[in-house]
């Protein structure tokens, strides 16, 4: 129960990484590789804000997803100031944010032993309902209250988060972002800033990314400058997914299905890794995992169009 409880609780944490990809692969077409970069940042900077600086819990939290958002923007200038090559741009702005992040952390890991996290919060108030039991009993399976409470917590969290998204992306200027990915010579012609929009994008993306960071820093106890490494893959992967799984191009429904498939995503990992595969091999399962996740439905509607129809009888 535990391992299903923790592949849960970091499934929703990684929501937030999936949320960021599809803003950025999915509604604005473009390749952001500052997901590695940011991704870190915002666990960096966390960190910290925790361990050295002293800071309360939600203030370092929005600090670590603002700092995304800065480094999104970048991204963003590199491409409509400089015309540099959008690959490119992230390319170059995650290469620089890993000697940034090793500044700001002063090492290649800080743990957070002793800090006051969200984990923890979620652990008190976890114990003010449930009392001050060690363990509790859900479904004849034995649970922490630490937990429980972070799982519920980070589902309210990923369900306040997405409802916020739908309903921006159904005012005016949430509109014209999505046609700002979608048709930019249109937005251009109705005198609207494509550049600014997709620098906006931008922001967005890599905030909902570091925001995701920060979150696992909490939860595992420590922030480490390689943790972002694969996190474009895991994202898309999840977005993929939740794509198969909602079967809509509706914005509200591919929000839930990004969440969706990241849960989904991190329960298959969790099998296989269950099943006796060395935890060396994580990688190499993901990939595979990716692999199928793309070309599975290509392949599925191949074989349903080349199969026989069987003849009905009157």
């Amino acid at each position: 129960m535990n391992l299903l409880i923790s592949s849960l609780t970091m499934g929703f944490i990684l929501a937030f990484l999936a949320l960021g990809v599809f803003l950025s692969f999915r509604i604005f077409s473009f390749p952001d590789i500052t997901a590695e970069g940011s991704f870190t940042l915002g666990a960096a900077v966390t960190a910290a804000l925790l361990s050295r600086a002293g800071w309360p819990v939600w203030p370092a939290t929005i600090m670590g997803g603002l700092a995304g958002m800065l480094a999104g923007t970048l991204t963003g200038v590199l491409h409509t100031r400089f015309r540099i090559n959008p690959l490119l741009s992230g390319i170059l702005v995650t290469t620089g944010l890993y000697s940034v992040n090793l500044h700001i952390m002063g090492s290649s890991n800080i743990p957070l032993t002793g800090v006051v996290t969200l984990a923890q919060h979620a652990e008190r108030l976890a114990r003010t309902v449930l009392g001050d039991a060690v363990e509790f009993n859900l479904l004849g399976w034995t649970v922490a209250p630490r937990d429980a409470g972070f799982l519920i917590g980070m589902m309210l969290l990923t369900m306040v988060v997405s409802v916020a998204l739908s309903v921006f992306f159904q005012t005016h200027r949430g509109t014209v972002l999505r046609a700002t990915g979608e048709n930019p010579q249109m937005v251009r012609a109705l005198g609207s800033n494509v550049d600014l929009n997709l620098i906006l994008g931008l922001a967005l993306s890599n905030g909902l990314i570091a925001l995701s960071g920060s979150l696992l820093a909490q939860s595992q106890g420590f922030a480490d400058v390689q943790m972002g490494i694969g996190m474009v893959v895991w994202g898309m992967a999840s977005v993929i997914i939740g794509e198969g799984l909602v079967g809509s191009s509706r914005v509200n429904l591919l929000i839930v299905g990004a969440i969706m498939g990241s849960v989904l995503f991190r329960l298959m990992i969790a099998i296989a890794l269950r099943w006796g595969l060395p935890a060396t091999d994580l990688k190499l399962i993901t990939a595979l995992f990716v692999f199928a996740a793309l070309v599975g439905p290509t392949w599925l509607r191949r074989w349903t169009a080349t199969s026989p129809t069987p003849d009905r009888k009157d």
